[in-house]
């Protein structure tokens, strides 16, 4: 039976856009909820017990909205926080992250025995994706580096253009990945920049971002719990879309489309100075 209710996606700012964009092209019948924490941007920067408290604040901004999935497009969050939320909510709403759809994709789909991956400070020093290749495939050699001027080097629109491609090389001409088959982009801004980077190793490496395996990840579970929308016929209104921050300004608004792809309007909701992280 058709499942029309909403699905929500978080990040701890807007880069999460990147993701939601993807979902919408890809499941045109779903309507999405998104929530930027704003507020508390950037997730890198906090301690695990924040990013769990802000993480379960928003999954119970979505449970008031009725959301019928959440989808953990934060990688700082999808790493300190996914496990706690999916076994507290996993009951009443399914719980995705952006970091286990994309190991596996590595590992069915690339044969790749030398892997890079780079992403925030926070994600690298947590070191979830060489854990989670452990786990799964253990033959494969993960090397890690942090890249930590890309993200706000995205959201300040500096991509396809001389500062990012320098800025780009300078993360990447290092030694550990003079020998990797395969790159992994551990945050949602670096879809922005996938084009510069698969550029600057001409073809040599293979380069793979969260979007497309979380996609794929959500709709095949979605499917297999008989929780997708019904289709849309011709004619009918596509479902409408909301975009909600936990502080607002004119500079997230402006930033927001680069993310997006689109204009959207950001709605602030003030949950969390009503002490729902508790």
């Amino acid at each position: 039976m058709p499942d029309n209710r909403p699905i929500g996606v978080f990040d701890s700012g807007i880069g999460g856009l990147t993701l939601v964009s993807g979902l919408a092209r890809a499941l045109p019948q779903e309507r999405f909820l998104f929530f930027g924490d704003t507020a508390h941007l950037p997730y890198g920067d906090k301690s695990s017990k924040a990013v769990i408290t802000y993480s379960q604040g928003i999954l119970q901004f979505f449970a008031r909205h009725g959301c019928k999935a959440v989808i953990i497009a934060c990688n700082t969050a999808s790493a300190v926080a996914y496990s706690y939320l999916e076994r507290l909510w996993a009951d009443s709403m399914a719980v995705f992250n952006v970091i286990d759809p994309v190991v596996q994709h590595c590992i069915d789909h690339l044969q790749a025995s030398r892997i890079g991956v780079i992403g925030t400070k926070s994600t690298i020093r947590s070191r979830v994706y060489p854990r989670k290749f452990q786990q799964l495939a253990s033959s494969v050699k993960v090397t890690t580096a942090s890249a930590p001027l890309l993200a706000p080097m995205i959201e300040e629109g500096f991509y396809d253009n001389t500062i990012s491609r320098t800025l780009i090389g300078a993360y990447l001409d290092k030694k550990q990945f003079q020998d990797i088959e395969a790159l992994i982009l551990g945050c949602t801004h670096y879809p922005l920049i996938r084009q510069e980077i698969e550029e600057y190793f001409s073809g040599r490496v293979s380069v793979v971002d969260n979007i497309q395996p979380t996609i794929s990840a959500v709709s095949q579970k979605l499917a297999d719990r008989d929780r997708l929308a019904d289709q849309k016929k011709a004619g009918e209104t596509a479902p409408a879309h909301h975009f909600f921050v936990s502080d607002f300004t004119q500079s997230f608004q402006e930033t927001a489309r680069i993310f997006f792809g689109a204009s959207v309007e950001l709605e602030q909701s003030d949950i969390w100075r009503l002490n729902t992280y508790s």
